[in-house]
Protein backbone atom coordinates (compact mmCIF):
# COMPACT_ATOMS: atom_id res chain seq x y z
CA UNK A 1 0.00 0.00 0.00
CA UNK A 2 1.23 3.24 -0.90
CA UNK A 3 0.84 5.50 2.16
CA UNK A 4 3.35 8.48 1.23
CA UNK A 5 4.79 9.35 4.15
CA UNK A 6 8.36 9.78 4.41
CA UNK A 7 10.36 10.62 7.59
CA UNK A 8 11.59 13.93 6.30
CA UNK A 9 8.20 15.14 5.37
CA UNK A 10 5.65 16.86 7.87
CA UNK A 11 2.56 14.66 8.42
CA UNK A 12 0.20 17.65 8.96
CA UNK A 13 1.90 19.27 5.54
CA UNK A 14 -0.72 18.98 2.42
CA UNK A 15 -0.61 20.10 -1.46
CA UNK A 16 -3.23 22.44 -2.24
CA UNK A 17 -4.46 23.06 -5.81
CA UNK A 18 -6.56 26.59 -6.30
CA UNK A 19 -7.48 26.79 -9.74
CA UNK A 20 -10.22 28.67 -11.96
CA UNK A 21 -11.13 27.27 -15.35
CA UNK A 22 -13.40 28.68 -18.27
CA UNK A 23 -17.15 26.84 -18.11
CA UNK A 24 -16.81 26.62 -22.11
CA UNK A 25 -15.75 24.47 -23.75
CA UNK A 26 -16.01 21.76 -21.02
CA UNK A 27 -14.06 19.37 -22.18
CA UNK A 28 -10.92 20.55 -20.51
CA UNK A 29 -12.37 21.19 -17.25
CA UNK A 30 -14.01 17.61 -17.49
CA UNK A 31 -10.81 16.27 -17.97
CA UNK A 32 -9.13 18.04 -15.02
CA UNK A 33 -12.20 17.34 -12.48
CA UNK A 34 -11.92 13.70 -13.94
CA UNK A 35 -7.70 13.82 -13.34
CA UNK A 36 -8.67 14.96 -9.74
CA UNK A 37 -11.09 12.43 -8.52
CA UNK A 38 -8.71 9.71 -10.33
CA UNK A 39 -5.85 11.15 -7.79
CA UNK A 40 -8.66 10.93 -4.89
CA UNK A 41 -8.61 14.66 -3.74
CA UNK A 42 -10.34 16.13 -0.87
CA UNK A 43 -12.29 18.83 -1.78
CA UNK A 44 -12.11 22.14 0.60
CA UNK A 45 -14.27 24.45 -2.21
CA UNK A 46 -14.63 25.19 -5.56
CA UNK A 47 -11.98 24.97 -7.29
CA UNK A 48 -9.93 23.96 -4.47
CA UNK A 49 -8.71 20.38 -3.58
CA UNK A 50 -5.75 18.86 -1.17
CA UNK A 51 -3.59 16.02 -1.12
CA UNK A 52 -1.33 14.69 1.80
CA UNK A 53 1.94 16.39 0.59
CA UNK A 54 4.66 13.76 -1.30
CA UNK A 55 6.35 14.30 -4.36
CA UNK A 56 4.24 12.65 -6.04
CA UNK A 57 1.12 14.64 -5.13
CA UNK A 58 2.96 17.99 -6.03
CA UNK A 59 3.89 16.72 -9.23
CA UNK A 60 0.46 15.59 -10.15
CA UNK A 61 -0.85 19.12 -9.26
CA UNK A 62 1.77 20.81 -10.86
CA UNK A 63 0.57 19.08 -14.36
CA UNK A 64 -3.09 19.50 -13.19
CA UNK A 65 -2.25 23.67 -12.65
CA UNK A 66 0.01 23.33 -16.47
CA UNK A 67 -3.66 21.91 -18.06
CA UNK A 68 -5.94 24.33 -16.58
CA UNK A 69 -3.52 27.24 -17.39
CA UNK A 70 -3.18 25.57 -21.39
CA UNK A 71 -6.79 25.70 -21.41
CA UNK A 72 -7.14 29.36 -20.41
CA UNK A 73 -7.84 29.21 -16.51
CA UNK A 74 -5.29 29.80 -13.25
CA UNK A 75 -4.03 28.19 -11.34
CA UNK A 76 -1.57 27.51 -8.26
CA UNK A 77 0.02 24.96 -6.18
CA UNK A 78 0.80 25.68 -2.60
CA UNK A 79 1.71 23.94 0.48
CA UNK A 80 -0.58 24.08 3.27
CA UNK A 81 -1.41 22.25 6.86
CA UNK A 82 -4.57 22.82 8.78
CA UNK A 83 -4.74 24.73 11.46
CA UNK A 84 -6.49 22.30 13.75
CA UNK A 85 -6.76 18.87 14.41
CA UNK A 86 -10.34 18.85 13.92
CA UNK A 87 -9.45 19.64 10.08
CA UNK A 88 -6.82 17.28 9.68
CA UNK A 89 -9.12 14.56 11.25
CA UNK A 90 -11.93 15.27 8.90
CA UNK A 91 -9.96 15.74 5.82
CA UNK A 92 -8.34 12.02 6.82
CA UNK A 93 -11.33 10.74 7.69
CA UNK A 94 -12.80 11.87 4.45
CA UNK A 95 -10.24 10.78 2.09
CA UNK A 96 -10.37 7.07 4.33
CA UNK A 97 -13.83 6.70 3.95
CA UNK A 98 -13.92 7.13 0.06
CA UNK A 99 -10.96 4.32 -0.45
CA UNK A 100 -12.95 2.15 2.23
CA UNK A 101 -15.94 2.83 -0.48
CA UNK A 102 -13.47 1.69 -3.28
CA UNK A 103 -12.47 -1.22 -1.51
CA UNK A 104 -15.63 -2.79 -0.62
CA UNK A 105 -16.65 -2.36 -4.06
CA UNK A 106 -13.74 -4.66 -4.96
CA UNK A 107 -14.83 -6.89 -2.19
CA UNK A 108 -18.41 -7.65 -3.17
CA UNK A 109 -17.10 -7.84 -7.38
CA UNK A 110 -14.86 -10.35 -6.00
CA UNK A 111 -17.55 -12.11 -3.95
CA UNK A 112 -19.62 -12.23 -7.16
CA UNK A 113 -17.20 -12.94 -9.67
CA UNK A 114 -16.09 -16.22 -7.44
CA UNK A 115 -20.21 -17.70 -8.82
CA UNK A 116 -19.49 -16.75 -12.80
CA UNK A 117 -19.88 -20.50 -14.20
CA UNK A 118 -16.64 -20.01 -16.61
CA UNK A 119 -13.34 -20.04 -15.59
CA UNK A 120 -11.95 -18.03 -18.05
CA UNK A 121 -14.32 -15.20 -16.91
CA UNK A 122 -13.44 -15.56 -13.42
CA UNK A 123 -9.53 -15.03 -14.00
CA UNK A 124 -10.32 -12.45 -16.09
CA UNK A 125 -12.04 -10.49 -13.70
CA UNK A 126 -9.50 -11.23 -10.68
CA UNK A 127 -7.03 -9.66 -13.22
CA UNK A 128 -9.67 -6.25 -13.69
CA UNK A 129 -9.87 -6.00 -9.94
CA UNK A 130 -6.55 -6.87 -9.27
CA UNK A 131 -5.80 -3.61 -11.33
CA UNK A 132 -8.59 -1.59 -9.89
CA UNK A 133 -7.26 -2.13 -6.43
CA UNK A 134 -3.37 -0.91 -7.55
CA UNK A 135 -5.13 2.05 -8.95
CA UNK A 136 -6.74 2.87 -5.33
CA UNK A 137 -3.68 1.62 -3.33
CA UNK A 138 -2.08 4.73 -5.08
CA UNK A 139 -4.36 6.82 -3.72
CA UNK A 140 -4.62 5.80 -0.41
CA UNK A 141 -2.88 7.95 1.83
CA UNK A 142 -4.24 6.51 5.37
CA UNK A 143 -4.75 2.54 5.94
CA UNK A 144 -8.05 1.54 5.95
CA UNK A 145 -9.99 -1.68 7.19
CA UNK A 146 -12.20 -2.36 3.94
CA UNK A 147 -8.81 -2.59 2.24
CA UNK A 148 -7.76 -5.84 4.33
CA UNK A 149 -11.32 -7.23 3.36
CA UNK A 150 -10.70 -6.94 -0.92
CA UNK A 151 -7.38 -8.18 -0.75
CA UNK A 152 -8.81 -11.17 1.13
CA UNK A 153 -11.53 -11.48 -1.40
CA UNK A 154 -9.23 -11.58 -4.00
CA UNK A 155 -7.16 -14.45 -2.58
CA UNK A 156 -10.12 -16.02 -2.17
CA UNK A 157 -11.20 -15.88 -5.34
CA UNK A 158 -7.88 -16.72 -7.04
CA UNK A 159 -7.40 -20.10 -4.44
CA UNK A 160 -11.14 -20.74 -6.31
CA UNK A 161 -8.88 -20.88 -9.63
CA UNK A 162 -5.82 -22.39 -8.70
CA UNK A 163 -8.42 -25.27 -6.52
CA UNK A 164 -10.17 -26.03 -9.80
CA UNK A 165 -7.35 -26.15 -12.00
CA UNK A 166 -6.02 -28.90 -9.80
CA UNK A 167 -9.01 -30.52 -10.06
CA UNK A 168 -8.74 -33.89 -12.18
CA UNK A 169 -10.95 -33.71 -15.45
Amino acid sequence: MDLESTSDERPDEWVMLVYRIPREPSTPRIAVWRKLRKYGVFQLADGVVVLPASPRTREQFEWVAEEVVEAGGQAEVWTAAPTTNVQRDRMRAKLSADRGAEYDEITDAAVAARSLPDPDGRTRKLTQLRRRMREIDKRTFFPTAPRDGAEAALTELAAGHTLEAQVPQ
